[in-house]
């Protein structure tokens, strides 16, 4: 038994472990130089002087909520967009294949190239700005570029992102029997409750894999931020970057150790809220909703 596993382990090492053992040697330079160790100019020395430092700018605090704001909220829609969509291409239909690779596009452009035609459809002469002129709904162009409330920043991650969680949840759903579903049916359970207590149940991991990589891509972008997001607000790579620039190698490395930290607890919450959510019996599901209105009238 134990020569088995070592054999996995071995097999695993040329690729797995070269990756891990990178990532590894890249979070502990960080790390120790978020403390004042390891330093590329002057002396080592033990401190936790950059952790006050950072913690008590406004600019942190800000790039840590907007960071988490993306984030999220990418995620959210993506999954939202992704899910609906996923249904409707489950069972084959004639030019449902040519859909689906339509709406898989976005994979193969970069980011950088979708970020620039994005700008220049909302530009201040932009496509859509002439639209809304042509058909009078505006006597004059509006600035779209850069709005504060980065609206621009999550329709961009959300078309870059939804195509992931869709080749994610069209597997899952797929793979979905249709005789569990028609025995459901025959059962009683109406559209809602076999949607809610079997077909989310079933692909709870394919959405949970797809939330988690959303989040973590999102939430640490650079290329959408810096070209379409606002330009009061900082992401935290963007400050990550900024530091960097002015030489400030100890500051930038305690936000690298920020966006390690809350990037990992992410995805640890997104799983958590998924799985409290959905897992049968989910809270939407009749099943907990009559637990629940039975305890209060209970209470009562």
């Amino acid at each position: 038994m134990f020569s088995k596993y070592l054999f996995i382990i071995l097999c695993l090492i040329p690729g797995l472990g070269i990756i891990l053992a990178l990532i590894g040697f890249v979070t502990y330079i960080v790390i120790m130089q978020s403390i004042g160790l390891n330093n590329l100019f002057g002396e080592d020395e033990f401190t936790i002087k950059f952790w006050d430092k950072i913690f008590a700018r406004k600019s942190y605090n800000r790039s840590v909520r907007y960071s988490l704001y993306i984030g999220t909220f990418s995620t959210i829609f993506s999954i939202l967009i992704a899910y609906p969509i996923a249904l409707w291409l489950r069972k084959p239909f004639r030019g449902s294949l040519f859909i689906s690779s339509i709406l898989k596009a976005p994979l193969l452009v970069h980011g950088l190239v979708a970020a620039f035609l994005f700008l220049n459809v909302i530009e201040y002469h932009g496509l859509v700005n002439q639209l809304l002129q042509y058909f009078n709904f505006t006597d004059q162009p509006i600035r779209m570029r850069n709005d504060r409330n980065a609206f621009g920043v999550l329709f961009l991650q959300t078309w870059k992102n939804m195509p992931f969680a869709l080749l994610l949840l069209a597997g899952a759903l797929q793979s979905i029997s249709d005789d569990t579903l028609d025995a459901a049916r025959d059962l009683g359970a109406s559209l809602y409750r076999r949607f809610i207590d079997i077909i989310i149940p079933l692909t709870i991991s394919a959405m949970t894999a797809a939330a988690i990589i959303i989040f973590i891509g999102a939430f640490a972008d650079f290329t959408f931020q810096k070209i379409a997001g606002p330009r009061n607000t900082f992401s935290l790579s963007q400050l990550m970057v900024d530091y960097r620039g002015r030489g400030k190698w100890n500051e930038a490395a305690t936000v690298g150790v920020t966006l390690i930290v809350l990037s990992f607890f992410g995805a640890v919450l997104v799983a958590f809220i998924i799985n409290k959510l959905f897992k049968y019996p989910g809270w939407f599901s009749p099943v907990k909703m009559k637990n629940i209105q039975s305890i209060i009238t209970g209470q009562k």
